[in-house]
């Protein structure tokens, strides 16, 4: 089986109107990317790569310009990736997002878990806004270890002028795990481009994992990254990950088997075949502690 841990809940139920698509030439530097994408594009994404699985999420954010948060947010977020990964429970999980600044976060998980049935949690601290290290974060750490759900960060770099990149540092992670040893966290994008940084975190924690998206149309730094990652033995803690609708789940596999591309016909050691099939095929849903939907 194929599990892709990292998509984004289409913006769009049915077929996106002309006048309301969104492309982004920021993310990529090899084509742009139409980020407005249909219920129906996603699974003709997912199906041209063959993924039995796919992990949905959006991010929750919270206006910091005005004088409250907006407390709507999370939920209009939280059930839009709800009701799309209700139209095909057998083939999509979801994960809830919530802004740890903002009153009933720990309100809002209880609701998505309990009553919404999402099963993670995505954050994004650069895109949020608040420090990774906070009093306010931890509650939602703890919260998630004592329910035994994953949570995937945003880790690294940003095209976003107004998101810190201090925020998303992958060394963040090791202070969040250290506390909480027993909470699943996935990495995204390898931490890109702090790799080495990522690599050492999740070869440290037995929970802590990094995924690949949105990492191949830069092909120098993905090669060293996963070199880095074969050097340091934790290749076993890389999972499939696409970033869709910016990258889909086929470009994703297929770049991961070109990853040697860079070094072919070098001195230069490869990134053993054999391990980035494994990637492509590994159960990160066991590893994350979450159950094949049925």
């Amino acid at each position: 089986m194929i599990f892709d841990i990292h998509t984004h809940t289409p913006t769009h139920r049915d077929q996106v109107p002309t006048k309301q698509e969104l492309w982004t030439t920021v993310n990529r530097p090899d084509r742009p990317a139409k980020t407005t994408v249909s219920w129906a594009e996603y699974d003709v994404a997912a199906r041209e790569a063959g993924i039995d699985v796919s992990v949905v999420f959006n991010i929750a954010t919270a206006d910091r310009d005005r004088d409250a948060m907006l407390p709507t947010d999370s939920h209009r977020v939280n059930d839009a990736t709800a009701n799309f990964v209700a139209d095909a429970p057998d083939r999509r999980i979801g994960f809830l997002s919530v802004h740890p600044l903002m009153p009933g976060a720990l309100e809002e998980i209880e609701r998505c878990v309990e009553d919404l049935g999402l099963r993670g949690i995505k954050l994004g601290p650069n895109y949020q806004n608040f420090d990774p290290l906070s009093v306010e974060a931890e509650r939602v750490y703890a919260e998630a270890e004592r329910r035994r759900i994953p949570i995937l960060f945003h880790q690294g770099a940003s095209p976003v002028e107004m998101a810190p990149l201090h925020y998303a540092h992958p060394l963040a992670v090791d202070q969040i795990a250290i506390r909480h040893p027993e909470l699943r966290i996935v990495m995204a994008h390898m931490g890109h481009p702090w790799q080495a940084d990522t690599v050492v975190v999740i070869r440290k924690h037995a929970h802590v994992y990094a995924d690949v998206s949105a990492l191949y149309y830069r092909p120098w730094s993905f090669f060293n990254g996963m070199r880095l990652a074969a050097e340091w033995s934790v290749l076993d803690k890389l999972l499939l990950g696409s970033d869709y609708p910016i990258i889909t789940p086929r470009e994703t596999i297929d770049g991961l088997r070109k990853v040697n591309d860079p070094v072919r016909g070098t001195n230069i050691p490869p990134v053993p075949d054999f391990a980035l099939e494994e990637i492509i095929h590994r159960d990160s849903l066991t590893l994350l502690g979450l159950e094949r939907p049925r």
